[in-house]
C-alpha cells in the first residue's frame, strides 16, 4: 500500500521539521518531496498536514503515524541488512558432524578461525560415529561433516577428499620400542592394547591389518574416543594405534610416536547432503577447515 520513498519522504519531514531539509536528507528536490508527502496522505485516508500559507504543520495524527513509520523504517534497514549479512556469509547457523577426533583437533582450530572472522554466525559441532554421522548426512541434519571414510554416497552425501592419514602407534614414554623410528605390526604381538569401541572405522581398519598378517591383539580397554585413548597410553595402561591428528593431543613427555609397517591409511574427508547446497557461511566454514588440514599437511601430521 504505502511506497518505501514515501514513508522516508514523512520520516525526513517529520524530523527535520521542513520540505527543503527533508528534500536535502533524501538527496532529492523540494517538488519531489511534497508529492510524496502528499501521496502518503492521500492513502492514510486521513490529515497529515493542516496547511497554512504555503506551510505544512504536522496533525496529531500524524506523530501518532510517525511513530509506527519509523519502526517499520527501521525493520526495513534491519532487514537490508541481514540481506547484506547473509549475502556476504556474516550470518547463518550451522551444524557441523563430525568423528570425535576431529572434534578434539582440527575443528576447534578451525571453529577459532572462523568466528575471528564470522562473529555473528553460530555453529553446532556434533560429536558423533561414522554409522550416526552418515544418517544425519541421509536425513539432512548437518549442513557439513568429516570422518574418515568416502562411502557416502550410498547415504545421499557428496564426499570430498581433504587430506591422506597414515596411522602411527603410540607408546608409552620408556616403552622398550620407543626408539625405533617405524615399527613392525607383528612386533607389536605381545603389547595390551588400548583401542577405540567396534564400529570406529580406524578399529575396523586397525582389526582388518592384523587379521591380514595374522596378529592377534590383547585388548586392555576400549574408549570412544581418541582422547581418552591417548590419556591411557600416557598412563602406561597399553599402546595404541591411532590418528595421525592425534598427536595435538599427544604429551611428548610421556608418550612417543611411530609410524607402523605395514602402513595404515585412510582419508579425511569432508561430506555435503546431496542437494542442499552449502550456504555462504557454510563455504566461509569448509574453508576455515581447509586452512587448517593445510596447516597440518606443512606439519607433516597427513599429506
Amino acid at each position: 500500500m504505502f511506497k518505501t520513498r514515501e514513508l522516508e519522504a514523512f520520516d525526513a519531514y517529520m524530523r527535520l521539521g521542513g520540505v527543503k531539509m527533508a528534500a536535502e536528507d533524501l538527496e532529492t528536490s523540494q517538488p519531489m518531496v511534497s508529492r510524496l508527502l502528499s501521496s502518503l496522505e492521500e492513502k492514510t485516508g486521513f490529515d497529515l498536514f493542516l496547511r497554512k500559507r504555503n506551510r505544512l504543520a504536522p496533525t496529531p495524527e500524524a506523530f501518532r503515524f510517525h511513530q509506527s513509520v519509523v519502526h517499520h523504517l527501521a525493520g526495513l534497514r534491519s532487514l537490508e541488512q541481514e540481506a547484506v549479512a547473509i549475502s556476504n556469509g556474516q550470518v547463518g547457523h550451522l551444524v557441523i558432524a563430525a568423528q570425535p577426533i576431529f572434534c578434539d583437533t582440527f575443528l576447534l582450530d578451525a571453529l577459532q578461525r572462523f568466528r575471528e572472522s564470522h562473529p555473528h554466525a553460530t555453529v553446532q559441532i556434533v560429536d558423533v560415529g561414522m554409522a550416526e554421522l552418515l544418517r544425519m548426512i541421509s536425513e539432512q541434519r548437518c549442513d557439513l561433516a568429516f570422518g574418515i571414510t568416502l562411502n557416502a554416497e550410498a547415504f545421499g552425501g557428496d564426499a570430498r577428499a581433504l587430506a591422506h592419514c597414515q596411522a602411527h602407534c603410540i607408546l608409552p614414554k620408556g616403552h622398550p620400542l620407543g626408539d625405533v623410528e617405524e615399527i613392525p605390526l607383528p612386533r607389536l604381538r605381545k603389547e595390551w592394547f588400548i583401542d577405540l569401541a567396534e564400529g570406529s572405522p580406524l578399529r575396523q581398519r586397525v582389526d582388518h591389518m592384523m587379521e591380514t598378517i595374522n596378529v592377534d591383539r590383547t585388548i586392555a580397554a576400549e574408549l570412544r574416543t581418541l582422547h581418552g585413548v591417548v590419556r591411557l597410553v600416557e598412563r602406561g595402561v597399553g599402546v595404541a594405534i591411532v590418528d595421525p591428528v592425534a598427536s595435538q593431543l599427544l604429551d611428548p613427555g610421556k608418550v612417543t610416536s611411530h609410524r607402523l609397517l605395514p602402513a595404515i591409511t585412510w582419508d579425511i574427508a569432508q561430506f555435503v547432503p546431496r542437494d542442499r547446497p552449502l550456504s555462504a557461511v557454510g563455504l566461509a566454514f569448509a574453508q576455515a577447515v581447509s586452512s587448517e588440514i593445510d596447516r597440518l599437511k606443512r606439519a607433516g601430521v597427513v599429506s
